[in-house]
């Protein structure tokens, strides 16, 4: 994305704020503690430009002087920067869980609310991969945003929903909701960071419940005179959330820092599920059903 714009055009495009390092002011480069022109824009400069943020270091242009004495530019023209702000698309989805369902509806509104392309999906609560939603979330560029009808499309239970506010807020993608109580735009860098942070909470709070439900089962288990070994490390609700981040290509590594348990457990826990499913047994660790 980087490479869409020129040089010049990307200058513009971080010159039209302050720099938050050295205090230059909009419509002028960067300057180093010596008080002249930097090599490259700071990056604190543009780390909110979606187009930029994750590309590599943007150089200052030849031509605004790299080395020399630092000197204040022109204001900015800010009509021309917003026009090379990319605004972004509205990627919609939209699910059923029964293919007696009907879609046509959820599709009319997202058609109506100018998504340029809508990923379907009909598919049951048992199923543990949604293949369209993955390629939705894979067709998010910077700035877009991932619309659906009502909040319950996004994910059949409170696991899904956590998974995907997660998987939206680390990439700074924007959620829509076109209807419900919680209808409106919601940006994980913005106002709607608060809708973003609520999702967070409630996932510490699962793992919070599933901690004390491990808790309770182990002292009624020792009132009945059933003393086991230690209670395994990875819980039937922590396989839950682990199985669906992992069919959405995150790496087992990412899984286990966000679950809180070792990298060695989780990949031994994740290989013993995929064999019990391939030779059609039960797994030592059951997933609870939607």
């Amino acid at each position: 994305m980087n490479g869409d714009l020129d040089e010049i055009a990307r200058a513009e495009l971080v010159e039209r704020e302050p720099c938050p390092r050295c205090g230059a002011p909009p419509g002028s480069v960067c300057r180093t503690n010596s008080g002249v022109v930097a090599v490259d824009y700071h990056t604190g400069r543009y780390s909110k430009i979606p187009m930029l943020k994750s590309g590599p270091a943007i150089r200052i242009p030849a031509a605004r002087g790299p080395g020399r004495a630092w000197e204040p530019g022109p204001e900015p023209d800010l009509a021309v920067g917003a026009a090379l702000a990319r605004a972004g698309d509205r990627i919609g989805y939209a699910r059923v869980s029964s293919k007696g369902q009907d879609l046509a509806g959820q599709v009319r509104l997202l058609k109506k609310a100018n998504c340029v392309r809508i990923y379907v999906e009909k598919i049951g609560t048992r199923e543990k991969i949604r293949p369209e939603y993955n390629e939705a979330l894979a067709d998010l560029r910077p700035a877009d945003t991932l619309t659906v009808t009502m909040l319950d499309r996004l994910g059949r239970n409170m696991v899904e929903l956590i998974t995907c506010a997660q998987d939206l807020a680390e990439r700074d993608h924007r959620l829509e909701i076109l209807g419900g109580p919680l209808a409106g735009i919601y940006d994980p860098q913005g106002a709607g960071k608060v809708v973003f942070a609520v999702f967070a909470a409630m996932a510490e709070v699962e793992r919070e419940f599933i901690h004390e439900r491990t808790l309770i089962g182990l002292d009624t288990a020792a009132a009945n005179g059933n003393h086991g070994g230690r209670p395994p490390a990875v819980d039937g609700d922590m396989l839950a959330v682990a199985l669906r981040r992992r069919d959405a290509n995150e790496p087992v590594t990412s899984i286990a820092r966000r679950l809180g348990v070792g990298r060695s457990t989780l990949y031994r826990t994740l290989a013993a599920y995929d064999e019990a499913i391939a030779t059609g047994r039960e797994p030592d660790v059951p997933v609870p059903t939607p």
